[in-house]
């Protein structure tokens, strides 16, 4: 579980389809990289940075 994501997205007042359609995925998918199911690639990590406001690195650290 990435809480640290759903806090992100909860703090900007964002549903998962909300953030999914702005970073131009599946809701399916972002929930699945939320809840810690799938890992997300370096261009889908990019794209959840930019719609929640984050640095994408944080996704690729221990």
């Amino acid at each position: 579980m990435r809480q640290w994501l759903i806090d992100l997205r909860i703090k900007k007042d964002l549903t998962q389809s909300e953030v999914a359609k702005q970073a131009e995925i599946a809701r399916s998918t972002y929930a699945m990289i939320e809840s810690g199911d799938r890992n997300a690639s370096v261009t889908v990590a990019k794209k959840i940075s930019q719609a929640l406001d984050f640095d994408w690195i944080i996704f690729f650290e221990d």
